[in-house]
């Protein structure tokens, strides 16, 4: 039977850091566009990344594991970038875009190095591997908004 170790916990809450700075990032985008599909999208994906994070932090608490609050230097940077495309490109809508499907691809590499974790718990797997496949939904959804930007 797989085991809870404090490095699956110190795992979980790199992925919990990142999950909080893409919901950031995600409300970040909503904000600055005009776009009412894109500024939706953006906001449901906030929307989402906040409910992971309430997973996450509850599995976490489960194997009595601290949770890390705050958020990355790496997630500021992108919501940093994130702005500067949206204030200096003529096409802030397709450059915002671009930017979220390279973070969710991005996600999707850091869930699957999670995943590769032969010692995660039955629940703890279930949960990142459903929170994996609705970001995966996810890009494909955003990559069909590229073409109406």
């Amino acid at each position: 039977m797989s085991t809870y170790t404090e490095e699956v916990g110190e795992k979980l809450n790199d992925l919990l850091e990142k999950t909080y700075d893409a919901e950031k990032g995600f409300k970040k985008a909503a904000e600055n566009t005009e776009h009412s599909a894109l500024k939706s999208y953006f906001q449901g994906k906030a929307q989402q990344r906040y409910d992971f994070g309430h997973e996450l932090k509850s599995e976490i608490k489960s194997f009595g594991q601290e949770v890390d609050k705050g958020d990355s230097l790496t997630g500021k940077a992108h919501r940093a970038w994130m702005d500067v495309k949206a204030l200096f490109s003529s096409d802030n809508e397709e450059a915002m875009l671009e930017e979220a499907i390279r973070g969710e691809k991005a996600s999707i590499e850091e869930y699957d190095d999670v995943l590769g974790d032969t010692s995660l718990p039955s629940t703890t797997s279930a949960i990142l591997r459903n929170q994996k496949e609705a970001i995966e939904k996810g890009l494909s959804t955003i990559k069909s908004l590229e073409d109406i930007s």
